[in-house]
């Protein structure tokens, strides 16, 4: 399976598991700060929707304020639409290979992450193919673009208790490989999924 397959089945996925939410959901707070569930399916939305032209063109509208760009695209996506128009909004995405410039691999950890900005702030993970898991952290353990995900981990040894996936060295965090993805990326609730003494030492990060 390549990366876009990947992407193209989590994403269905996601629409599947937003489709069953009850309204009362969308409107609360995400894991990014200051977004509500239902920003953060705009966003995902935008992101998909995104070509490398359409990108650059934006952030020179937004004069260069790369939040404030995302903030439009997410207002423009959201506004006037129902919970049900979204989750169509991005059905309609599944197979799209749209997006902004960047590694492939990295769209698979933004549809991984962000749909579990949504489902772990609710309440609990959702679940996915080790195999794309494994994909994300592979790539993730040694890129620092963004969200300095290298650099984060650096000098801890992460290692999955649901397959046998391990990086680094120093002491250890463990745990679900979904929550080690999680805490890569400094979603620091997922700490408290992982145990080990290496645990604080993100934490203090």
């Amino acid at each position: 399976m390549d990366t876009w397959q990947m992407i193209r089945s989590e994403r269905a996925a996601l629409v599947e598991a937003l489709a069953a939410l009850p309204p009362s959901a969308w409107d609360q707070p995400s894991l990014c700060p200051g977004w509500t569930v239902r920003d953060v399916v705009g966003h995902i939305i935008a992101t998909a929707s995104m070509t490398p032209p359409r990108f650059f063109g934006k952030l020179i509208g937004s004069g260069f304020r790369f939040d404030a760009m995302v903030g439009k695209e997410i207002a423009a996506v959201t506004s006037g639409r129902t919970d049900a128009d979204l989750v169509q909004l991005l059905r309609d995405r599944v197979d799209a290979r749209t997006a902004p410039p960047g590694p492939t691999l990295s769209w698979l950890g933004e549809t991984i992450v962000h749909g579990e900005d949504i489902f772990r702030a609710l309440g609990g993970y959702r679940d996915h193919p080790i195999a794309h898991l494994v994909a994300v952290a592979d790539f993730y353990k040694g890129s620092d673009m963004l969200i300095g995900a290298k650099s984060r981990i650096g000098g801890v040894t992460l290692r999955a208790t649901d397959s046998d996936w391990r990086h680094g060295t120093g002491p250890e965090v463990a745990g679900p490989m979904v929550a080690l993805v999680m805490a890569m990326t400094g979603r620091s609730v997922a700490l408290d999924d992982l145990t080990g003494d290496g645990v604080a030492v993100l934490r203090g990060r």
